[in-house]
């Protein structure tokens, strides 16, 4: 072989692959009624023991779960995005909810405020697991929010 074609890394073996943590990315759609958050729980946790990461299986279904409760508290029976994800060394679980938007910023904040507060075993197994967590406008024109958990290793 000669030239440029030595320097060419070696081609990734074709076929799928197994579950791994490093290739743990699913989305899907939940239709937001109060049952959603039992089937959530079992789809983290299924794919958390599938792709290796069973040891955050616990506090990551309890993420889910508080994720799902708060979205159905604050938009019931509206459909969520529950997208569960391993990024830089971290599981990411993100709920989108189709909040409405607020007519003022100072309702926006009122609502935001009510609805952290609303989630404090949520951010009480996150922050004892040396995890993160938040809540966001979703930034789209129809409205919605972004509630997601990070957790480490």
């Amino acid at each position: 072989m000669k030239g440029a074609l030595r320097c060419l890394p070696a081609l990734a073996p074709a076929g799928p692959q197994p579950p791994a943590a490093n290739n743990l990315s699913y989305s899907f759609a939940l239709p937001g009624g109060a049952f959603c958050a039992g089937l959530a729980r079992r789809a983290v946790d299924e794919l958390l023991s599938r792709h290796g990461l069973a040891e955050l299986a616990e506090t990551a279904v309890l993420a889910t779960s508080e994720l799902v409760a708060a979205a159905y508290r604050f938009t019931p029976d509206r459909e969520m995005l529950l997208r569960v994800h391993w990024q830089f060394d971290a599981l990411r679980i993100t709920l989108y909810d189709q909040h409405p938007v607020h007519a003022s910023p100072e309702k926006s904040e009122e609502c935001r405020e009510h609805r952290s507060a609303s989630m404090w075993l949520l951010a009480a197994a996150v922050d004892a697991h040396g995890g993160d967590w938040g809540l966001a406008p979703a930034l789209t024109a129809s409205g919605g929010s972004k509630a997601w958990a990070l957790l480490h290793r």
